[in-house]
């Protein structure tokens, strides 16, 4: 089993090669950047076109669902998304928030905060920031969220627990956060759980649905909701590449479940002060 360090290592270079290439050749593999040599992405990622404030440009086909569609955003709200890849997502809680808000991504890999920093550039979005940070220590202080949103992200970071303590850490009482992930039901092969290729294409790093949702109700949210689930499908010709045939036969009668999920929980409104570096 890698270390955090070495996870975190392997997800910097896959997304920092990812982020050199177009959303045609990311969707042509589960992993981006050749991880999967013949899965189309779009089992995972939603369209996002419909959205009012997409942006084609900055939309990489990576996600897992529309966090922000789901996310409640209003007008005035500081937004902060997490691994926020080439500005997709910010760009359409941009239009949510208006000229009054305020829009911060942070992502751990310096070619993605650089093509969205570029892309807020050419937009000219003056309200919208990219600051490049680990999830688990992000670069922002406590209680300056209205509300966070990430979009098949945490499945990434190794301390899911941390994770969503820094998310508590720097939500306002009352705020709250959408965020779109894959989560498991059933356990899967020794095969998938060491492929460092799975990992960087958000499988092998899933947890366990009612362990993702206990994480995130022991971190003190509230109103911990699923506000959508779809079941993912990944081809035998992608599962092959990771299992042996009868490993394969005995995984598709398993019932293992591999789920994209867009979940909502919210920062009770009498949290006090978390402690260090929380104020």
């Amino acid at each position: 089993m890698k270390s955090s360090e070495e996870l975190k290592a392997l997800v910097r270079e896959k997304y920092s090669e990812i982020a050199l290439q177009s959303r045609e050749q990311n969707q042509s593999s589960c992993c981006g950047s050749g991880g999967c040599s013949t899965v189309d992405y779009s089992v995972f990622s939603d369209d996002y076109s419909r959205l009012q404030g997409y942006v084609p440009e900055a939309d990489l086909g990576l996600g897992c669902g529309l966090p922000t569609e789901f996310a409640h955003i209003r007008e005035g709200d500081t937004v902060v998304d997490l691994g926020s890849g080439a500005g997709n997502d910010c760009f359409v809680a941009r239009s949510l928030t208006g000229p009054e808000g305020r829009v911060i991504g942070i992502d751990m890999t310096e070619a993605m905060i650089t093509q969205a920093r570029a892309n807020a550039a050419r937009l000219g979005f003056g309200n919208v920031e990219f600051r490049q940070g680990d999830i688990e220590n992000m670069p922002v202080g406590g209680n300056q969220a209205d509300v966070v949103v990430s979009n098949c992200v945490l499945n990434l970071v190794p301390d899911k627990k941390q994770a969503f303590s820094e998310i508590f850490r720097i939500l306002k009482p009352g705020g709250h956060f959408s965020i779109s992930d894959v989560v498991l039901e059933g356990a899967l092969p020794e095969g998938l759980q060491e492929a460092a290729e799975m990992y960087a294409g958000c499988v092998s790093g899933a947890i366990q649905k009612s362990d993702y949702l206990e994480i995130i109700r022991k971190q003190g949210f509230a109103e911990v909701t699923v506000q959508k689930e779809k079941r993912i499908e990944l081809p035998d010709d992608i599962l092959e590449a990771y299992l042996p045939e009868d490993q394969l036969s005995a995984f598709r009668a398993s019932g293992t479940g591999i789920y994209s999920m867009t979940v909502f929980a919210r920062k009770p409104a009498t949290a006090v002060c978390c402690g260090t570096g929380c104020c």
